[in-house]
C-alpha cells in the first residue's frame, strides 16, 4: 500500500522583511517546529500538526493550493498561532517551510546497490510525538546525496521488552566535501505501533566524522 506520507522539496512561503523609515518592524510570535501538514481532497494545505499533536487550522490564501491531494507532508514549518481568530478552531498563518526526510525504514536489501555509510555529523536527535527526529550536517559540493533508514531488526531482551535497531543510509555518491549543509529527518515510529509497545527501545546507529560508528538509544513512547 502507498503511504501518504512524502519526502517533498517545499516552497518559500512568505518572506518577513523590515519596514521602511524609521519605525521598527516587530515580528510577530513565531514557532519553528517539525510538523505534518495536510492536504484535503482538492490539494490544498488546510491542517498542521505538531509533534505534541497540537492542530491548527491554516489561514488560505494561493500559496496553500497545487499540492497532492488528502496527503500529509512532513516539513519543518515556521508560523504564527493566531490568538485573535474568532473561529471556534485555533488558526494559524504559515510563513515558510522545509523539506524533511521522512521515509518508513525498510530492510537492507531494498536498497539497490547496498547500503553506504558514508560519514554525517549530528547536531541533534530526539523522540518527539511519533517521530524520531534528526538534524545532520552533511558535506557537500554539488551531488544530491542518498539517505534511507534502515530496519536492522527487532530483538527480544531478557526483560521481555523490545528493541528495533535502525540505522542511517547514506550515499554520497562521490561528492566533494566542500561544504556543511543541514539534514532535516524524521523516523515515522507510528508505523511500528503493531510491533512495539510502550516502554520498548530504538537504538539509532550511523556513522560520523566525530565518533565514527555510534548509537543513541531512545525509549518507544507512542500511545
Amino acid at each position: 500500500m502507498k503511504h501518504p506520507l512524502l519526502y517533498v522539496c517545499f516552497f518559500a512561503l512568505a518572506v518577513l522583511c523590515a519596514s521602511c523609515g524609521e519605525e521598527e518592524y516587530v515580528y510577530p510570535d513565531v514557532l519553528t517546529e517539525m510538523t505534518d501538514l495536510r492536504t484535503d481532497a482538492n490539494g490544498t494545505l488546510y491542517l498542521l500538526t505538531n509533534d505534541k499533536q497540537e492542530e491548527w487550522l491554516l489561514q488560505q490564501d494561493d500559496r496553500m493550493k497545487g499540492f497532492r491531494p488528502d496527503t500529509v507532508y512532513r516539513a519543518l514549518s515556521i508560523y504564527e498561532p493566531l490568538a485573535e481568530s474568532s473561529s471556534a478552531s485555533k488558526e494559524a498563518l504559515l510563513y515558510s517551510t522545509q523539506e524533511v526526510f521522512a521515509m518508513i525504514p525498510v530492510a537492507p536489501q531494498f536498497i539497490k546497490d547496498g547500503v553506504k555509510t558514508d560519514p554525517v555529523d549530528i547536531q541533534s536527535i530526539w523522540c518527539a510525538g511519533q517521530y524520531l527526529n534528526l538534524i545532520l550536517l552533511e558535506k557537500v559540493k554539488d551531488q544530491s546525496h542518498a539517505f534511507h533508514f534502515i530496519e536492522q531488526g527487532i530483538v527480544k531482551n531478557e526483560d521481555g521488552s523490545s528493541t528495533l535497531q535502525l540505522s542511517l543510509h547514506h550515499d554520497r555518491k562521490g561528492d566533494y566535501e566542500a561544504f556543511t549543509r543541514k539534514v532535516y529527518m524524521s523516523v515515522p515510529l507510528w508505523a511500528y505501533k503493531d510491533r512495539l509497545k510502550s516502554g520498548d527501545k530504538i537504538e539509532f546507529s550511523l556513522n560520523t566524522y566525530k565518533e565514527g560508528w555510534t548509537t543513541r538509544s531512545f525509549t518507544f513512547d507512542i500511545d
